[in-house]
């Protein structure tokens, strides 16, 4: 179970109107100004957004797959180990990430998208 950094990018190019911010060891997405994800090709992990009651469970629940990262605005950003997630989990987790900073129009009308294969 592993998803590689390439194929994360491609789920995240699966997402309606993703802005890309290339810092110097990470990439951030956002969403119409809204950030929502981060990447560090170095460490193969991602940041992404979610509930603080989605936060307490995915570490809760898998310590080895994922970390706290911080707590913002009130919301939970997880680390994500790409060695340790399937591509379904992890499109979910991206989707939800998306969710919480687009528009709901745009989420309305953008539907979760299976992830690239």
């Amino acid at each position: 179970m592993t998803v590689s950094s390439s194929r994360f990018l491609r789920m995240v190019d699966d997402l309606a109107e993703v802005e890309h911010a290339q810092a110097r060891d990470y990439t951030s997405f956002s969403v119409r100004g809204r950030r929502f994800g981060y990447h560090w090709p170095r460490t193969r992990t991602v940041g992404l957004k979610q509930t603080l009651s989605e936060q307490t469970a995915l570490v809760a629940e898998r310590p080895d797959v994922f970390e706290v990262q911080f707590i913002s605005g009130g919301f939970g950003w997880v680390v994500v180990h790409l060695a340790g997630i399937d591509a379904d989990e992890l499109a979910e987790l991206l989707y939800e990430a998306w969710c919480l900073s687009a528009p709901e129009q745009l989420v309305d009308e953008h539907p979760l998208v299976r992830p690239a294969r």
